[in-house]
């Protein structure tokens, strides 16, 4: 369009005289300026011809036309009710000077056309998008509302205290991880919760035994008339089961303490001193029983545990030794350092522990020779209590054993070489 003023304002450069018949004549022979309106107007904005006549001598106020007749070249357009309308204006050059400016409007309904089926065509897949996240929102959030529900009817199950139940929501999300970490949660309160029930039905019925014995001597010494020897050893009688049941009650509530009391503040202690006071105190005991204690302590080592927890590991693995040793037979404390280690080994010559019990003595309650263990006042938890305390201390505990020769304790705990008393 800018090249049509052009070419029309080259022509009307060359005339003397303008007024409306002379640009007329000129722009006649332009058969390519062909548009809906063709303005032309002096350097003052006065219209010399209009091709639609509305405008003839009067003012045309266009912007177009006053920047045209500053001496610049003007193009505009806009859509407006399904046409294109454009703009163009260039000025008339004479001499050097602007004489007046050529204007064209094009007013295109096949233009406007396309760009409202363009509209029309935006809006269509607009809506669409529009109905489709609408849609995929409804579908997902019932989708994931539905997931989300059966997570909590699971918890609401839980809460009755069905351990069992687990969930599954399937998906790659993290639902999916929540819903793997319930389950794995359930799994774990199941296992408590059958530990817990395993517990006390053990705990009921290692408490029952001395219980029933105390019960029928007592009913015995009720119902028969008894002289006083036999009276007497009754009584006795009535006295070890009460002993046992009250050393029973005591490891089960060491047990309790080992498992619910928060770990207390550890010290810096050697092992050597402590092994020592336990031997001091068991020494009555393995003389009573014919064993002899042997402690070789030559390598002490200093580890980060409480006092209390130390005496109580070497008292447990030492008093077993003795327990079950044979007379005549041998328990051996050793203490061996490695580079970050410090190794704690008893060993005895006692009966020994079959293969296929191994798995099995750190369990609470488990006794291998059941009816030696009551002879001997064994209640099946100091090896759970010892396990306990050591796990906690960051240690660990093994055990190697051969029936008819003897069973032998590695508890091991990590060095801290420091200096300390060895009080």
């Amino acid at each position: 369009m800018i090249e049509k003023c052009q070419l029309a304002s080259d022509e009307l450069s060359t005339l003397d005289v303008w007024n409306n018949t002379t640009v007329s004549g000129i722009l006649s022979q332009l058969e390519s300026l062909r548009a809906s309106r063709l303005l032309v107007t002096d350097s003052t904005g006065l219209c010399i011809y209009d091709s639609t006549g509305d405008a003839l001598n009067r003012f045309v106020l266009l912007p177009e036309v006053l920047s045209a007749c500053q001496g610049n070249d003007v193009f505009t357009w806009r859509y407006h009710s399904g046409a294109m309308i454009s703009r163009a204006a260039t000025p008339i050059v004479d001499f050097g000077s602007v004489a007046g400016c050529v204007y064209i409007t094009e007013y295109d309904t096949a233009q406007g056309a396309v760009i409202d089926l363009l509209l029309q065509t935006i809006l269509r897949v607009t809506l669409i998008l529009e109905a489709a996240v609408i849609l995929f929102s409804l579908i997902y959030n019932r989708h994931f509302s539905r997931r989300m529900r059966a997570i909590m009817d699971s918890m609401h199950t839980i809460q009755k205290g069905n351990y069992n139940q687990k969930v599954s929501v399937g998906g790659n999300d993290e639902l999916t991880l929540l819903a793997s970490e319930f389950n794995d949660l359930t799994e774990r309160l199941q296992t408590s919760e059958e530990k817990r029930r395993r517990f006390v039905s053990d705990a009921s019925h290692e408490l029952k035994t001395p219980l029933a014995s105390i019960k029928l001597l007592t009913d015995s010494i009720l119902q028969n008339d008894m002289d006083a020897e036999t009276m007497r050893e009754f009584v006795e009688d009535i006295g070890s089961e009460a002993e046992r049941l009250n050393r029973m009650t005591a490891k089960l509530l060491s047990l309790t303490k080992v498992d619910g009391q928060p770990l207390q503040e550890s010290e810096l202690i050697r092992m050597a001193p402590t092994i020592r006071q336990v031997a001091k105190m068991l020494k009555p005991v393995a003389e009573k029983s014919g064993v002899t204690l042997e402690l070789n302590l030559d390598k002490d080592s200093t580890v980060l545990i409480t006092r209390d927890d130390l005496y109580q590991i070497v008292f447990n693995l030492m008093e077993n030794g003795i327990k079950y040793n044979r007379p005549g037979g041998t328990v051996t404390v050793t203490l061996t350092r490695g580079i970050d280690l410090a190794k704690l080994t008893v060993t005895d010559t006692g009966m020994g522990i079959p293969a296929e019990a191994l798995d099995h003595i750190f369990e609470r309650f488990y006794r291998v020779d059941k009816a030696r263990s009551r002879q001997t006042g064994g209640s099946g938890l100091g090896l759970s209590i010892v396990r306990a305390i050591v796990s906690r201390n960051r240690g660990e505990i093994q055990v190697d054993s051969q029936v008819g020769t003897g069973t032998r304790f590695h508890v091991t705990f990590p060095i801290f070489d420091t200096e300390v008393d060895d009080a």
